[in-house]
């Protein structure tokens, strides 16, 4: 994820989408009123020229050693999935010492959020809601482009373009957005199921997490690939904690792309029809800071560790053991979510295993209500 281009190609045509000539402003952004603290995201900093200048001085210009192009502020950007610390880190790991971050909170602290950052912090944000023009009688699936972290242009137009032969393939209907404001009771409950395809950046405003939240639990499928799980940080607990239910660590990078060994363990889940019990392919491979099975996740398939280098950058350790989970589903309330950490090479998507894969997972999403047993279930935050 660390080497993905900013700006990729342009996603595919929408589908049935008619988006409203004039964007409304947006209020109610998750971060408008979060005062300056060494756990703003970078872009919040790079937006006040009064906070900037605090953590430069703090930082002694350490920033600069990082390419340009991690620190745009206008969205997608990098800087929006950093916090100051883990931007130092980047800074250092190719040698040097970590800066003393000693008082820098404080100093933040004293910073006034004007009515300027809060107009800057939500710019990112929308509230267009697109109509769509849906048969009945089929499986309904939005697919759910909006990005404010990174976007990997080959890699979103690959996932896109194999959810959409999916759909038509399976006589599904599928119709897709860039827009927030899909995520809305008004939108959403046209649906059976929403894909989040290497979704990046915190992207939904205060009363749009609130619909997702009671989308899924209410009986909806949330399908998540990749990237939507790959932010070096988060500012929404519920999504990765209760919601996808893992919290990202890394991925190698010497080299990043490997193969390695994809092992099925629910044999008897339909997410492993027509699966083999293993198989080897080339992609970027995830860690996570904590294993989805403790959280109350069922496992679909782990990484054989012995088949790859899990080492990040300047060495970094991203070892889980011998149980390395790649793919896995969880029960939210009476709703159903599968998230798969494959997914970054184009070529990922065309990979007929990993294509029967998402095909299962798109149909077990848009059925009956969840039914792993109810001590796989962890009860979702409030938060």
């Amino acid at each position: 994820m660390i080497c993905r281009s900013l700006i990729g190609t342009a996603a595919a045509a929408l589908l049935a989408l008619a988006a409203p000539a004039q964007a409304a402003p947006v209020l109610d952004c998750p971060l408008r009123d979060m005062p300056f603290s060494m756990q703003s995201p970078m872009i919040d900093i790079l937006l006040s020229p009064a906070a900037k200048a605090v953590v430069d001085r703090k930082l002694g210009g350490l920033l600069d050693k990082l390419p340009k192009q991690m620190f745009g502020t206008t969205a997608p950007s990098f800087a929006s999935i950093l916090t100051i610390k883990e931007a130092a880190g980047f800074a250092t790991r190719g040698g040097g010492a970590m800066p003393d971050l000693t008082g820098l909170d404080e100093e933040l602290a004293k910073i006034p959020v004007t009515a300027a950052d809060r107009t800057a912090r939500c710019v990112r944000y929308d509230d267009d809601r697109p109509t769509f023009k849906l048969p009945a009688g089929k499986p309904r699936i939005l697919l759910f482009e909006k990005m404010t972290g990174f976007r990997d242009g080959p890699s979103v137009d690959a996932a896109h373009a194999a959810f959409t032969a999916l759909a038509e393939r399976k006589g599904w209907a599928l119709v897709s957005t860039l827009k927030g404001g899909a995520i809305h009771p008004s939108v959403l409950k046209n649906f059976d199921a929403v894909i989040w395809n290497n979704v990046s950046g915190d992207v939904l405003t205060l009363s749009q997490r609130k619909a997702l939240q009671a989308f899924v639990k209410g009986g909806g499928g949330f399908v998540a690939v990749h990237g939507s799980a790959g932010d070096f940080a988060t500012f929404w607990d519920w999504y990765v904690d209760d919601l996808i239910g893992a919290r990202f660590a890394g991925h190698p990078m010497s080299p990043q792309f490997q193969d390695a060994r994809v092992v099925v363990e629910a044999k008897d889940s339909p997410l492993a029809k027509g699966l083999p019990a293993e198989w080897v392919m080339k992609d970027e491979w995830y860690s996570f800071r904590n294993n989805p099975r403790a959280s109350g996740s069922t496992i679909i398939a782990t990484l054989d560790e012995k088949s790859y280098k899990p080492d990040g950058l300047a060495g970094q350790n991203l070892r889980m053991g011998d149980d390395h989970p790649v793919a896995w589903t969880r029960c939210i309330g009476k709703g159903r979510m599968f998230y798969s950490a494959i997914g970054h090479r184009p070529e990922t998507y065309s990979e007929p295993h990993y294509v029967t894969m998402l095909e299962n997972a798109l149909g077990w999403a848009t059925g009956t209500a969840c039914a792993a047993p109810a001590s796989a279930q962890k009860p979702a935050s409030a938060k």
